[in-house]
């Protein structure tokens, strides 16, 4: 006897798969449960039973074209500091892969800015996780002014609000350096002018220190959390 689990999740895999590439070559209202169910060889009633109802199927391909995506995104990241890339060549990469993951994919970027659904999913609380990422490494050159956590805000802050400009903006009027304008003003908020090993960019220079300290293994766990809070408390009032 087929094991019933095995086949719904073998069905739900191959419905989001179909649903994925409607979505992609024909845009979202290409996504209808006949066509998908035709595609997927099932009946349109097993697809209200995996997803209750088309938003719910929606919400799956979003994850699953997310989660695809980030998979990529984090091994770029790993590859970069294995190459000991320059970690701001890498941020630059990766507002670039955003902002043109999100021009191309306007429905599922349309689920995810919704703070909502943001919140809830895995694969976009890994894209943040791939983020700080990067920023971490920026920090550990001394060219942070924020603390990391506000740099990540910032990043992320100005990266939806640029794509949102420009998908609510017709195609033949968009203004093609704004992403780069942009990410230029994030540059001016987040960074400071050269390394911070000079005394006169404290702020910097607490921010690279503050990127360190999980790897003082000199200290116990107690000691490295308590030097963390106090750093953190001199990155807030410079």
């Amino acid at each position: 006897m087929p094991d019933a689990s095995a086949t719904s999740t073998d069905h739900r895999a191959r419905i989001v798969d179909v649903a994925a590439q409607l979505l992609r070559e024909h845009g979202a209202a290409a996504v209808t449960t006949r066509a998908v169910a035709e595609g997927a060889g099932v009946q349109a009633p097993t697809i209200y039973r995996l997803f209750g109802d088309k938003d719910g199927l929606m919400e799956a391909v979003a994850e699953h074209v997310l989660a695809t995506y980030v998979s990529a995104k984090a091994a770029v990241v790993e590859a970069a500091e294995a190459d000991d890339v320059d970690p701001l060549d890498d941020l630059r990469a990766g507002w670039d892969s955003q902002i043109d993951f999100g021009v191309a994919n306007p429905t599922l970027f349309g689920f995810l800015s919704d703070p909502a659904r943001g919140l809830s999913s895995p694969a976009a609380r890994a894209g943040a996780d791939v983020l700080r990422a990067r920023v971490h490494r920026v920090a550990l050159t001394g060219r942070l002014r924020v603390g990391e956590d506000r740099a990540v805000d910032i990043i992320r802050a100005a990266g939806t609000g640029t794509v949102t400009t420009i998908l609510s903006t017709p195609p033949e009027r968009r203004d093609h350096g704004l992403a780069d304008a942009m990410y230029q003003a994030v540059l001016g908020q987040i960074l400071v002018d050269a390394p911070a090993a000079a005394p006169g960019e404290p702020a910097a220079a607490a921010v690279a220190f503050r990127a360190l300290t999980p790897d003082l293994d000199m200290l116990t766990d107690a000691e490295r959390a308590l030097l963390g809070e106090w750093v953190d408390r001199v990155i807030d009032t410079l």
